[in-house]
């Protein structure tokens, strides 16, 4: 992991929930992942591209982030993740406090409120 965020990953099979053959059927084994602030809208755009070929349907993991993951046109898988700031901010106003986010999201209250105010 560096600290502008960029992580890379490998033999990551089970990060995506798929039997390592079916990764490494495509031309390229390695996902890039990206987060975005307004997840329900770039979903809306991706339905404007029927011809994409998702590896699943949208995956909520245990810690709250929503993410769908898709190959780009050379068979890179591209993750496409809820922004940590904006899944706090749907907990928020789901009506939890903030500590059972900290539960949830197994991360301090404190680095919770650092995410929100940075």
């Amino acid at each position: 992991a560096f600290t502008c965020g960029l992580a890379l990953q490998q033999d990551f099979d089970w990060l995506v929930n798929l039997p390592k053959e079916k990764v490494l059927k495509k031309s390229n084994n390695a996902e890039i992942v990206f987060e975005e602030q307004d997840f329900d809208g770039f979903l809306n755009k991706l339905k404007e591209y029927p011809d994409i070929e998702y590896l699943g349907e949208v995956l909520e993991h245990s810690w709250g982030q929503r993410v769908i993951r898709f190959y780009d046109l050379d068979g890179h898988i591209i993750e496409v993740g809820e922004d940590m700031k904006m899944v706090i901010k749907r907990f928020l106003a789901s009506g939890m406090n903030m500590e059972e986010i900290a539960v949830k999201m197994d991360a301090s209250v404190e680095d919770l409120m650092k995410l929100l105010n940075h």
